[in-house]
């Protein structure tokens, strides 16, 4: 069979950010790319890869891309979590890869055409101070983007999760033996966000959409709060007010706000959505294509949320390669129950390192009609780039007690 599956290795590379991807390569000498990057543990889904699932795909049918999905999950005895599902997420994502250039077609007609012409998208404007953030916004509206993710500093502290005094742009992720450990204050942060966020509304007006990230650091109650705090502002998400864990938590959360609720880019399966959809406790959910186990499950997840009118918002840093990230475009022009597609963009040597099809312009992204997920990799390139340790940081509360992020 020309489909049958006669390698598949692991690459991991770092053009300043680090990647894990997956070459699958068929009989006839088509090649698969996948993702299978977790950010802060690369080495792990790399070693379950190469030790565990590579073996395992070597003389399968690659057309299979169901069973074989199926096989990696339910054939294991441990399954689900992280690792498990970014590296079933990376044999999806190279298999519909191979099946769309098997076929000469792009994915989203393989997933059943467009269902828009293009997919909306969000960036993320951060800076310290008010005026600041004010330009940065300014900033990403000049680039043409019509939604906009605004970070602020704190008044009193010195790092906020993504933003620091007197650097420009959004790299949390630092070089080293161990993360950075930040101080956080609920409080502070309580009392300044409202304020900033009603100040960049009253610059730029009623017609750029808004959002806002909590990064999982409040309570119930106190996410209550600021979401009906916010409600002026008019987001048009706010994003991981509360861990998710405990998900009877936002029924609280939603009895007291209007706000639009966004929760899930830490999620891995549909079991971890599930409450959250179907008792409509969130409006988006953000589960990526690399961590929710590729395009396939992916897939099953918006089709559950939109029986529930929730729509999906997959994650989208610059630490998810422009391998899912394709991927996640690809989804986008063919999925109903989509919104919006987060795109922090990629520094230039990524996409030089990362040649691809989709594109961005005027707001919008658009996965491109190359065969497959029309993503591939410069292996000489990538091989000038090795893996170095890094780690996002972390964060204590002023009494020293750790806290979420």
């Amino acid at each position: 069979m020309t489909d049958t599956i006669v390698a598949a290795d692991v690459i991991v590379t770092s053009p300043g950010r680090n990647y894990v991807v997956l070459k699958i390569t068929t009989a006839d000498g088509v090649v698969g790319w996948g993702d299978a990057t977790l950010n802060g543990r690369e080495l792990s889904v790399a070693s379950y890869l190469r030790d565990h699932v590579c073996p395992m795909l070597v003389g399968r049918d690659a057309s299979r891309i169901e069973d074989t999905w199926q096989l990696l999950y339910r054939g294991a005895y441990w399954r689900r979590g992280p690792v498990t599902m970014a590296a079933i997420g990376a044999v999806d994502v190279a298999l519909w890869d191979i099946k769309g250039k098997t076929l000469g077609q792009p994915v989203y007609q393989l997933l059943g055409g467009a269902v828009r012409d293009r997919v909306l998208t969000y960036t993320h404007a951060s800076a310290w101070d008010t005026p600041a953030l004010l330009d940065a916004v300014d900033a990403r509206r000049e680039q043409g983007f019509r939604a906009v993710r605004a970070q602020s500093g704190v008044p009193g502290l010195d790092t906020v999760y993504g933003v620091h005094r007197d650097v420009a742009g959004y790299e949390p992720a630092s070089r080293g033996a161990g993360p950075v450990e930040e101080t956080w204050d609920t409080a502070a942060y309580l009392r300044h966000a409202p304020r900033a966020l009603q100040a960049v509304r009253d610059h730029v007006g009623p017609e750029l959409a808004l959002l806002h990230d909590a990064h999982h650091r409040l309570t119930p109650q106190q996410a209550a709060r600021l979401g009906k705090e916010l409600e002026p502002v008019d987001l048009f998400w706010l994003e991981d007010v509360t861990p998710a864990e405990n998900q009877e938590v936002l029924r609280l959360v939603r009895q007291h706000t209007t706000t639009p609720l966004a929760i899930g880019e830490v999620f891995t399966t549909v079991f971890d959505c599930h409450q959250l959809i179907t008792e409509q406790l969130i409006d988006y959910v953000r589960t990526a294509v690399v961590h929710a186990g590729g395009i396939s499950h992916l897939r099953k997840i918006l089709a559950l949320a939109e029986v529930y009118q929730v729509k999906g918002a997959p994650h989208g840093p610059s630490d998810v390669s422009p391998v899912s990230f394709g991927a996640s475009v690809h989804v986008g022009l063919a999925t109903y129950a989509f919104a919006i597609q987060e795109y922090m963009g990629y520094p230039d040597l990524v996409h030089e390192v990362f040649p691809h099809s989709w594109s961005y312009g005027d707001g919008y992204l658009h996965p491109g009609d190359a065969p497959g997920v029309g993503v591939e990799l410069d292996e000489a390139l990538a091989a000038k780039y090795p893996y170095e340790p890094a780690y996002l940081p972390v964060a204590r509360r002023l009494d020293g007690t750790l806290t979420d992020w």
